[in-house]
């Protein structure tokens, strides 16, 4: 294993944003030959499956500008700052983004969307026991929030209609594990 393991020499950020900074940092690898390293540095993302009585999903239907697309997502939101707690930020998303609120969430799974250019980690939680309300997205956030049944966003999967890659881990882990009590 330490014959994989490369070493920060020098850290240089490019550029620091609200969400994220660029960082191009120097490091040691494991033969002890530099070499460069470019990536987005993240504080972390969270996203919910809220799933109703009926097996129904909660959908977000918004444009994304980097796909030019109208995308199908569950809620997710990124962390406020590095240190922020997963899953008070993951209640807080549900219910700016859907208006509901959860009487049960409960952690699914954890993933790196895209180690090689990013050190982002995403939290994925199921929320259940939904309480309807009205949402209340960022000012430069519009949306609409959907109700799709949980088989027909399998479909959605196998058609190409939902390519956001959090929706589709967050639905194959539903049903292959939650669904089935693994």
């Amino acid at each position: 294993m330490n014959n994989l393991i490369e070493k920060k020499y020098k850290e240089k950020t490019i550029y620091k944003g609200k969400a994220i900074s660029f960082r191009v940092d120097t490091i040691v690898l494991p033969n002890c030959k530099k070499a460069t390293r470019e990536f987005i540095d993240h504080h972390g993302a969270v996203a919910l499956l809220a799933v109703d009585d009926e097996e129904n999903f909660i959908f977000v239907r918004q444009y994304r500008y980097p796909v030019k697309e109208v995308t199908y997502e569950i809620p997710a939101g990124k962390l406020n700052y590095k240190g922020d707690n997963f899953l008070k930020r993951a209640k807080a998303e549900l219910e700016e983004e859907t208006g509901y609120k959860a009487k049960s969430i409960r952690h699914m799974i954890d993933f790196w969307p895209t180690p090689t250019f990013s050190n982002e980690l995403l939290k994925i939680y199921l929320a259940t026991g939904l309480v309807e309300g009205k949402s209340h997205p960022d000012e430069d956030e519009f949306l609409n929030v959907i109700k799709i049944k949980s088989t027909k966003a399998i479909d959605m999967i196998k058609s190409g209609v939902i390519k956001d890659a959090k929706t589709i881990i967050a639905i194959l882990y539903y049903f292959n594990f939650i669904r089935r009590g693994l």
